[in-house]
């Protein structure tokens, strides 16, 4: 794929572009000029990337386990060593703990969550403004989800997690903005990791999630939300901050009922 040169010149710092919509992300941003810093946590899907783009020199992957905030720092820190700055970072990565009823979740699972989801942010976010600063600006895209706005069942660790990171996204939108830096949040839908393993294991998973949605599809990483990420991350959102954006097919206009069908099988 050859883009527009959306973000030529630009270096930008990807947490969990291994697989899913990441990799969807990585691929885009590539292909828009960006210079490229992934961190994943997954050994295999590391060298995988490394692999599938031996040779570019835009691309470097660093194994980064989020959830550790030495390894975040780190992982900013690469892309000041490897291409001696950072425009832009993108959020992404995220662990889901068992899917059981709130009374049911433990606290090692919310705090794994919040580590995954909103500490890292929280690290990255903070390591990167200073460097954003000194070139003028930047830009950070933030994940939320629509899990929070549906009250979504057997994933309340990940509910209040992706409500705090649309606060922060606000409050980092209105204080930082005097260093020219964009902060925004967006929604996204689509056929990623987590989507893929709950097709597999539940036939007619994928066909029902189309119908749901207005557009009456499912989304692809590549095609439906990167190129969002990248509106955002590039001068055509420069007058853009404090913003979420559903990438969801509409799904948030009917939303989605996720009650699960016999509460006595999950001991509620």
């Amino acid at each position: 794929m050859t883009g527009a040169g959306l973000l030529a010149d630009k270096i930008a710092l990807i947490t969990g572009g291994g697989a899913g919509i990441g990799r969807g992300i990585v691929t885009r941003f590539l292909a828009e000029g960006a210079k490229v810093v992934v961190a994943e946590y997954d050994e295999e899907r590391c060298s995988t990337l490394r692999d599938d783009y031996a040779g570019n020199d835009s691309l470097h992957v660093v194994r980064t386990d989020v959830r550790e905030k030495e390894q975040v720092l780190a992982a900013v820190q690469a892309a000041l060593d490897t291409f001696g700055g950072l425009d832009i970072l993108v959020n992404n990565a995220f662990t889901l703990s068992p899917r059981v009823l709130l009374e049911h979740k433990t606290d090692d699972m919310l705090d794994g969550t919040l580590h995954a989801g909103l500490w890292a942010a929280w690290w990255g976010m903070q390591a990167a403004r200073p460097i954003m600063a000194e070139r003028g600006g930047g830009a950070i895209v933030n994940f939320y989800s629509i899990d929070v706005e549906t009250a979504a069942w057997l994933n309340s660790d990940y509910v209040v997690t992706k409500s705090a990171l649309l606060g922060l996204t606000r409050s980092s939108a209105h204080e930082w903005g005097r260093f020219g830096i964009r902060v925004n949040s967006i929604a996204p839908t689509a056929m990623g990791t987590h989507f893929n393993a709950l097709a597999a294991e539940h036939p007619g998973f994928a066909e029902a999630s189309a119908a749901r949605k207005p557009l009456g599809r499912n989304g692809d990483p590549e095609l439906d939300i990167a190129p969002v990420v990248v509106f955002l991350a590039s001068e055509m959102s420069r007058f853009v901050t404090g913003e979420l954006i559903h990438a969801d097919g509409g799904l948030h206009m009917p939303g989605y009922d996720s009650r699960p069908a016999d509460l006595g099988a999950l001991g509620g």
